[in-house]
């Protein structure tokens, strides 16, 4: 059960991760992008824990 809802909160982390980096093409430089590309990468490091 509980590893369920590890890998369900890390793939929620990697999709909200996209959205912000989806919504943020357009101005690729900003504070914004660099959340989105951390908030991707702690989801990838949970989801391989």
């Amino acid at each position: 059960m509980l590893k369920l809802f590890r890998k369900t909160l890390a793939i929620c982390l990697i999709g909200l991760g996209l959205g912000i980096l989806l919504v943020l093409l357009l101005p690729l430089t900003g504070w914004l992008f660099i959340i989105g590309v951390a908030i991707i990468g702690v989801g990838f490091a949970w989801l391989a824990c």
